[in-house]
């Protein structure tokens, strides 16, 4: 009944400079509002997750970020800097993965990498040592010369994310880079950022998988229909938002045990989920009940609050592609 994930809390120090400040972003595509009044902030360092259905609004606030799209209203801070309307200014810190393959397909690896760093401003040996060194990072140094419409979706994902970190970006900006991929390129797509991250590029990563989130990520921010329902670090959205629980499994137990304080039950594998917000006290009723009746308690323990109830809890649905 646990899972996995990233400490809500990072060993990072507690005092980190403000490096994002978006506020009041308003963007509409015709009659169709695909922003409306989306406000953030972001430490540098951080590594931030935009979490949220197709159509929410993830896309078009990145792209706003990288001066690709401009914002009908509100305003963006970056490195100290307003951007709203000179993106230019720090353009060359930013690195950004569109969900889109970009890469030139009758070119080799190394030739889109050499391509794109000159277009990032990094020539001559730096170039060349940077694209052995990212080409080592990505687990594709011995496919270099082999024309890109050879390689996997993976692989094509991981020169994607390898050409935009040629320039050595202080923020990498990635909108869904492990859509269609095989087992093997996502982890080494998780490596590469945990490994940025660690050295201090800052990361803001979209996605609607909230396991990614959730081993990735140490700041959230759950968007739908073009808005910030919550954000905040990943505890504090689990504290916040998350369903207190307690799961029961018991031999012959046909119905879940009736309690006051429970206020949601519901069948989960050969058990039960109980909510509850006092779960000592529900926690020490079952017990009793339990000795009392002398059922065959298999397990009872209290469920650790997940993401997913975090994100029913803040936007009333599941979840959607």
């Amino acid at each position: 009944m646990t899972e996995n994930r990233r400490p809500s809390d990072s060993k990072r120090p507690e005092s980190r400079e403000l490096l994002l400040e978006v506020t009041g972003l308003q963007k509409a595509y015709g009659k169709k509002q695909a922003l409306s009044n989306v406000t953030l902030s972001l430490q540098a360092g951080t590594s931030f997750g935009f979490l949220g259905p197709n159509g929410a609004g993830k896309s078009t606030t990145m792209k706003i970020l990288t001066g690709i799209v401009k914002a009908d209203r509100g305003s963006v801070s970056l490195f100290g800097r307003d951007i709203t309307n000179d993106i230019d200014a720090v353009s060359k810190y930013i690195g950004y993965v569109p969900q889109e393959i970009t890469l030139y397909e009758k070119l080799s690896a190394y030739d889109n990498l050499e391509f794109f760093g000159q277009a990032y401003g990094v020539h001559g040996n730096e170039l060349k040592r940077r694209i052995q060194e990212i080409l080592e990072k990505t687990g594709l140094i011995d496919r270099a010369r082999d024309e890109v419409q050879t390689f996997s979706g993976g692989m094509k994902r991981r020169i994607n994310i390898a050409a935009a970190m040629l320039h050595r970006p202080k923020l990498l900006i990635l909108d869904e880079p492990t859509v269609g991929i095989d087992p093997q390129s996502r982890n080494h797509i998780f490596e590469m950022i945990r490994e940025l991250n660690k050295d201090g590029v800052t990361i803001i990563y979209s996605t609607h998988y909230m396991e990614e989130v959730e081993v990735l990520c140490d700041q959230v921010a759950i968007m739908d229909q073009g808005t910030v329902k919550a954000s905040g670090s990943l505890g504090e959205l689990l504290e916040q938002y998350g369903r207190k629980s307690i799961y029961l499994e018991a031999a012959g137990l046909t119905a879940p045990p009736v309690d006051p304080q429970v206020t949601q039950t519901r069948k989960e594998g050969s058990g039960w989920i109980l909510d509850t917000e006092h779960v000592a006290g529900v926690m020490q009723r079952l017990l009793g009940t339990a000795a009392r009746s002398q059922w065959d308690v298999k397990q009872l323990e209290v469920v650790r609050p997940s993401l997913e109830s975090v994100f029913l809890t803040v936007t009333g649905t599941a979840l959607r592609d």
